[in-house]
């Protein structure tokens, strides 16, 4: 009886946003299992691509031409199991997606097909194809220059040559020599008695073959050599004379295997506060209630252990958890705790992984190996089954939420899973989101606070510097007499300090003082940052690097100058104003290589350095008990943006930042360093006021008409020309309006705030509602008739955390 499949294919276009259907080939008939991936030919010719099967049935399809059948099946077992497959429907249609783009989100890059394209001759060489091929049988088209393909299209026109698409499976299983003994004691003893007396190696590898005859388990080649001195020649020989056989023996690639042989941890006494959000939550998870708890606690409240005994209990029912961090800055630490905690339970997934890494990494989930996951954003996606607790720590970040297509946020599919499992969610910040606090407030998410540090010391005192002042006294514009004061006295104590400053490289931007030149990006508006480490000028939105200007392009001036302030340029300030200090910077630029989070923080945490320098990725989570200093370089940064988040996310950043001085026994202090000493974020960020600004930025935001007191949708379209953006943009308003109500906000449509970003102009349109029916229709029509045409590329942003 013929059997049919349903499969989404590696076509991400909205036409081809659907199942297509199949014929399943007799071999694999009864077999083929829903979430499995397979290879398909779609389209005209020999195009072959990758796809997963979302459903398989006995009735034919209402197809009048002929169905083609599967070519190929990657997979032995399902990527995708029913939740993850029912995730990707929801995601799609809840992020203006297409499936197959929610799909490759949900697994490891090395299991993203590749393709290649290969030409060959459909029959008998011709003059034509000789000069061609030069005798070869195909030629791979990447390699092929433009008048070559050129007369290929030709001959294909005349079906002498096709091309052939190629699919290829990128995931590859780390694997390492192993030996399997074949023979009794007793056949060792007589072998070892034929072997020559001085052949020492062949009686050590008899001696050790002896002793473990009765091994049914491989033995690992790097196992044997490190006790044994024995090679793999040694092996090869031992192969030879039939004494054991040479396996390939699967191997996890293991990120932290130092951690493997660390100590675990007890879990510790916790407070009253804590105690009752432990109970609060294990209820809840006991009970299949998929609750959202709301922890507010404040900086070094002990959050950590509410979520590890949280954990634990989900573990001793037999059930998984998911730990959710910000960044992959914070996930050394975090890692090392629960580590600490659970040992080879857990697993991580985050994008500072290699890819075998998160290969293997994601494979020991899926087999249920690990019962714990811990990671940055796309980790939300684990294929852990039996889920009974999700944790969100520093729930208001805004690295929880994706920039491209899917352009999800975290908390919606945590949300999503949980109602899944039946499960609670637990989102936890010293200053949580705005739309978290509000819920709270509606009793949507249940509220725990936590007002007291787990070790019942106060709270750092902090102290607010008006620069404007400063600068009338002294000329340097990056530290105050009283930070540099501070950072001294912590010097003669044998303390640490953490400096943050809100910006990379060395300067923002670099002037001509004769004319006013800035050296902008030749692809995007926006000026070049300089980086003196590489000695070059970058774009830190398209990557354009050039060199630094010693001549004008405008004037040919050479009165260059370099205005702004970057951690690099602190960093060889500080080298002369404090010559002794052992300093650190932790930025994007120092953070690039594989495991340079973790280093600097692990020599950070041995006292290998004084004070910490770096931007915002320093301002969370991080827990030393010798930083008893933090200053803040430049509290206004974000201030001055035309954002309406720009308070919240400056309140946060220094509530957040302050909360990493005095975690231990040793007092902390705080120095702020402002323009605006008397702006309500920074005021209130100086008591640790979170309910203040909270009931202070609500009401701006009540009267202003923003979220979360409105829903927002934002629409961008961009083109290479600017016109035809501008044009593409208002066209899409006018499409939108009628299916809105009054009662329904339209800002724009205005060009974006940086218009130009790698040589396309972007043009955007904000929509403020409350109830809109016709809205998701709209949107989605939008997409489906405007996908990637005549070079317009639409996006749909649901619920943007910038409109800049």
């Amino acid at each position: 009886m013929a059997q049919f499949a349903q499969i989404i294919v590696d076509v991400p276009t909205l036409q081809t946003n659907r199942p297509y259907d199949y014929a399943i080939p007799l071999v694999w008939q009864d077999q083929l299992q829903v979430g499995i991936r397979v290879v398909v030919p779609f389209g005209k010719g020999s195009r072959q691509v990758q796809g997963f099967v979302v459903g398989t049935s006995d009735t034919p399809p209402d197809y009048a031409g002929e169905l083609k059948t599967i070519a190929q099946v990657l997979d032995l077992q399902p990527v995708l199991n029913t939740e993850l497959l029912a995730l990707a429907k929801w995601l799609a249609q809840w992020t203006f997606a297409f499936q197959i783009s929610c799909m490759q989100t949900m697994l490891p890059s090395m299991m993203k097909a590749s393709y290649t394209k290969k030409v060959r001759l459909t029959g008998a060489a011709t003059p034509a194809t000789a000069a061609i091929f030069n005798g070869q049988a195909e030629l791979d088209f990447a390699d092929l220059a433009p008048e070559t393909i050129k007369q290929l299209l030709k001959l294909q026109r005349q079906n002498l040559v096709e091309v052939d698409y190629q699919v290829h499976d990128r995931a590859k299983i780390k694997t390492i020599k192993a030996i399997q003994p074949l023979l009794s004691v007793a056949e060792y003893t007589a072998a070892a008695a034929k072997v020559p007396a001085n052949a020492k190696r062949q009686h050590d590898l008899l001696a050790y073959l002896s002793a473990h005859a009765t091994t049914t388990a491989p033995l690992s080649l790097p196992q044997i050599t490190a006790e044994t001195q024995l090679t793999l020649a040694h092996m090869h020989t031992g192969a030879d004379k039939g004494w054991l056989r040479i396996v390939d023996l699967e191997t996890y690639r293991d990120p932290y295997a130092e951690l493997a042989t660390a100590p675990r941890t007890q879990p510790l006494t916790l407070t009253a506060e804590q105690a009752t959000a432990v109970e609060q939550i294990t209820t809840a998870g006991q009970q299949q209630q998929a609750k959202v708890f709301l922890v507010e606690g404040v900086t070094g409240s002990g959050k950590t252990e509410i979520y590890l005994q949280s954990i634990q209990a989900a573990i001793a029912k037999g059930q998984t958890a998911l730990m959710l961090v910000p960044e992959i800055g914070l996930t050394p630490q975090m890692v090392t705790r629960v580590k600490g905690r659970f040992g080879a339970h857990v697993a991580v997934l985050h994008s500072g992984l290699s890819n075998g890494e998160r290969y293997d990494e994601w494979r020991r989930i899926e087999r249920g190996e690990a019962q714990v996951v811990v990671g940055a954003r796309s980790a939300v996606f684990a294929p852990l089954t039996n889920l009974g607790l999700i944790i969100m720590d520093e729930e208001h970040e805004s690295s929880y939420k994706q920039d491209d297509m899917p352009r999800y946020h975290a908390r919606d599919v945590a949300l999503w899973r949980a109602r899944y499992h039946h499960c609670p969610v637990v989102l936890g910040s010293a200053t949580p989101s705005l739309e978290s606090r509000s819920r709270a407030q509606k009793g949507v998410y249940q509220l725990i606070r936590l007002k007291e540090r787990a070790n019942h010391q106060p709270l750092p005192e902090v102290t607010v510097v008006d620069m404007k002042d400063e600068l009338k006294q002294t000329k340097e514009d990056n530290f105050s007499s009283l930070l540099l004061q501070e950072l001294h006295k912590r010097l003669l104590h044998q303390e640490q300090s953490v400096l943050m400053l809100n910006r990379r490289g060395f300067s923002s931007f670099v002037m001509c003082r004769d004319c006013g030149f800035v050296l902008k990006c030749p692809n995007c508006d926006i000026s070049l940052t300089l980086h003196m480490d590489t000695h070059s000028m970058k774009c830190h939105y398209c990557g354009h690097e050039e060199a630094i200007p010693q001549v004008c392009a405008n004037c040919q001036s050479r009165k260059i100058r370099y205005y702004g302030t970057g951690t690099q340029k602190v960093e060889s300030e500080l080298k002369v104003l404090l010559p002794e200090a052992r300093i650190l910077r932790m930025d994007v630029d120092t953070t690039r290589r594989k495991g340079a989070h973790a280093k600097i923080l692990r020599q950070f945490g041995n006292h290998q350095a004084d004070i910490l320098l770096g931007t915002q990725m320093i301002a969370k989570g991080l827990d030393f008990p010798d930083v008893t200093l933090v200053g803040v370089l430049n509290a206004d940064t974000a201030l001055g943006l035309p954002d309406f988040r720009a308070s919240e996310r400056t309140f946060q950043l220094l509530t957040q930042v302050s909360g990493r001085a005095g975690r231990a026994d040793k007092k902390g202090e705080v120095i702020v360093q402002t323009y605006n000493p008397e702006h309500y974020a920074i005021r209130l960020a100086r008591h640790h006021d979170y309910e203040g600004f909270y009931q202070r930025e609500m009401t701006l935001r009540h009267q202003a008409g923003y979220p979360p007191y409105y829903y927002t949708i934002l629409v961008t379209a961009s083109h290479e020309e600017e016109n035809e953006a501008a044009k593409k943009i208002f066209q899409l308003m006018n499409q939108v309006k009628p299916a809105l109500s009054p009662q329904a906000v339209l800002l724009g449509p205005t060009p974006r705030a940086i218009a130009r970003v790698n040589k396309r102009y972007y043009y955007q349109m904000v929509i403020k509602y409350k109830h809109e029916p016709q809205l998701e229709k709209i949107l989605t029509q939008i997409m489906q008739e405007n996908q990637a045409r005549n070079g317009i590329q639409i996006s749909i942003d649901r619920e943007p955390l910038s409109f800049i």
